[in-house]
């Protein structure tokens, strides 16, 4: 007998029904009302109920969204109630369109970093050639990915580059009870072909803007040569941990280097230490110039 598990999220208005096994075979699904639930039997039972506003499938849950003419503390153990009852009874949770395009497999695997607040899931194939930091569910009009991952309760900011995700999250939640399930949500994800991130997105990024090569040759010549060494020294490294760095602006009469660090690098405890003592001396001696000074702006 399958036991459902209730646990709230930070949004009042949604609960989270958790399985002990995962549900969704690889996929997500949001459905607005019974119309769009074709495909699931037991989504569509729910839309029964008149407060049901949205229900998400995912992993190994069940979300539902309630209008305000109840509060969830009234209504969540009869509705969890009713799952078990459908679920135990042999009921389909999600039909499978046996016609649907084939996934792609992809692994995804999660890999520490510096910033204890971040976690970096890595896939094995290249999933983005420009890199993108949304710090809030209003930036993500680009990124359907970004966006669907901020559904997360826990999930605070995003970086993309390359072949990774780094997901920096709320020091309320612990890593060890979400990597799961956003490990196997990323995985459905890219797997089922979702678009990751829209080419526009470095048109309509200023900061990303600034290291096209449109821009680059309008520089002074110190600001490309800080472009290059950042490019060809920093960059890698930081990339490595999850993160990201870009050339904001040099002053000459200051000697003061503006940089903005993301993701991982965004935050970390050790990024004071990485400016200073790693970023700053390289720059100081490549240059030839010890009066230098390096400032990381936000992201």
């Amino acid at each position: 007998m399958i036991k459902i598990n209730i646990k709230g999220t930070q949004n009042p208005t949604i609960i989270k029904f958790e399985f002990p096994d995962f549900i969704a075979e690889n996929q997500n699904f949001e459905f607005k009302n019974i119309d769009e639930a074709k495909n699931s039997p037991l989504a569509q039972q729910l839309f029964y109920l008149p407060f049901v506003k949205t229900v998400y499938i995912s992993g190994n849950f069940i979300a539902v969204e309630r209008f305000s003419i109840v509060e969830w503390e009234d209504v969540q153990d009869a509705v969890a109630e009713q799952i078990e009852d459908y679920v135990n009874k042999g009921g389909k949770i999600v039909i499978v369109d046996e016609n649907a395009p084939k996934k792609q497999p992809i692994t995804v695997y999660g890999e520490t970093t510096p910033n204890p607040a971040t976690l970096k899931f890595v896939v094995n194939k290249l999933i983005t050639k420009t890199a993108a930091e949304f710090k809030n569910i209003d930036e993500t009009s680009l990124s359907p990915l970004a966006k669907d991952l901020f559904g997360f309760p826990y999930v605070k900011e995003i970086f993309m580059d390359e072949n990774y995700i780094s997901v920096t999250k709320y020091d309320l939640y612990d890593w060890n009870e979400i990597t799961l399930e956003l490990r196997t949500f990323i995985k459905g994800y890219i797997e089922n072909g979702g678009t990751i991130l829209d080419e526009n997105y470095v048109f309509e990024n200023p900061k990303t803007d600034k290291q096209q090569l449109k821009n680059f040759d309008s520089l002074d010549t110190t600001s490309q040569q800080i472009i290059n060494i950042l490019e060809e020294y920093v960059k890698p490294a930081v990339q490595a941990d999850g993160g990201n760095i870009l050339f904001d602006s040099y002053d000459e009469t200051e000697k003061r280097v503006k940089v903005v660090l993301q993701g991982a690098c965004n935050g970390c405890p050790s990024s004071t230490f990485t400016l200073k003592s790693g970023i700053e001396n390289m720059l100081k001696d490549m240059l030839n110039d010890k009066d230098i000074v390096v400032e990381a702006i936000n992201g």
